[in-house]
């Protein structure tokens, strides 16, 4: 038996033992709390000690972090956008699972839980928590609105945003799907080849990934039945 088909077969035997252990979801881009596509909802939480490590990113706004490949995503993505007149600010990076359940807190308090919901992630459920997503206001704002998404500024990141790895995340007409009101100032990333799937799609993150990990499965099944000793 030649070198090359051992080597088949064996990792034929292997990718079937890991689908009858169910362990293909440990395998999947949007599992892998490390890689940029971890999909963090409140059907998929992070553990409380869960911390990344970010940096602070160099751009117009307010002081804020990172991880080092989504920060230097975000620098490019000013550079553009201020070339082209549609200057942005950041707003709010990372933050921490202790900052998220004070901002849940408070908005609570102050609007009740039907409304807090609506606009505030759970403490675990943030994609903040990653160090993966930006909110983002016009150059010198730091106000969240959702007139943020008539603004020049507002207007270019929905368009351009994917060309720089980030999604617009809670888009208008996905409420009943994201979970969340229409957030047009909250970019997440998830890699350059991801973002562009994504927008091109139309569909949120968790549609998407729905459809991204069928046609793994369908992939890596049709390799276990065509690969034969």
């Amino acid at each position: 038996m030649n070198q090359l088909l051992l080597q088949n077969i064996l990792s034929v035997v292997a990718l079937s033992a890991t689908l009858l252990k169910g362990g293909m979801d440990v395998a999947m881009p949007d599992k892998n709390i490390d890689g940029p596509f971890f999909l963090v909802n409140r059907q998929h939480a992070i553990h409380e000690a869960y911390v990344p490590e970010v940096r602070t990113v160099n751009a117009t706004g307010m002081r804020q972090a990172m991880r080092d490949e989504a920060a230097t995503a975000l620098e490019e993505m000013f550079q553009a956008a201020k070339a082209d007149k549609a200057g942005l600010s950041t707003v709010s990076g990372y933050r921490s699972y202790a900052k998220q359940a004070t901002i849940y807190a408070r908005k609570h308090k102050t609007a009740g839980q039907e409304v807090a919901d609506s606009l505030v992630a759970l403490p675990g459920t943030s994609e903040h928590q990653l160090g993966l997503a930006m909110d983002l206001a016009q150059k010198g704002g730091s106000q969240l609105s959702s007139g943020f998404g008539n603004t020049k500024a507002g207007q270019w990141v929905n368009a351009n945003a994917y060309r720089y790895g980030f999604i617009v995340r809670y888009q208008k007409g996905q409420e009943d799907v994201t979970g969340y009101a229409f957030e047009p100032w909250h970019v997440r990333y998830v890699g350059k080849a991801y973002a562009k799937a994504i927008f091109d799609s139309g569909l949120p993150m968790e549609s998407y990934v729905s459809a991204h990990r069928l046609e793994i499965y369908e992939f890596l099944i049709q390799q276990t039945s065509e690969v034969r000793p």
